[in-house]
């Protein structure tokens, strides 16, 4: 059984696959990815979430687990992460984010 959060609900729904075992899982068994937010100089989170919102040039986004691949310049926004631990926030100025296989990484201040 694989379960799968609804992007426009949030619900977490089983859609009958088999979980890769490469699927990181949390400890409430919900499928999370890991997320790297750092600058040259700083690391600014660097650990497993549930999802990140950022807004581009076209708008606000999420990103969920098993997100397509995705690159995008992000605006000046706050990152907002789901973990947990919680919710924590980065205000960036802007930045440029990368997802590629339950990995996302924004670089800031390039």
């Amino acid at each position: 059984m694989a379960l799968r959060q609804d992007a426009s609900t949030g619900k977490l729904i089983d859609d009958g696959r088999s979980v890769d075992d490469s699927q990181p899982i949390g400890t409430d068994r919900q499928p999370v990815m890991h997320v790297k937010v750092y600058s040259p100089f700083k690391v600014y989170f660097n650990q497993n979430a549930y999802s990140i919102s950022g807004e581009n040039g076209t708008g606000p986004f999420d990103i969920l687990p098993r997100h397509h691949n995705f690159i995008s310049l992000l605006s000046p926004c706050e990152l907002k992460l789901h973990t947990e631990a919680g919710r924590p926030k980065i205000r960036i100025a802007g930045g440029i984010m990368h997802v590629k296989a339950d990995e996302v990484t924004v670089f800031l201040d390039v």
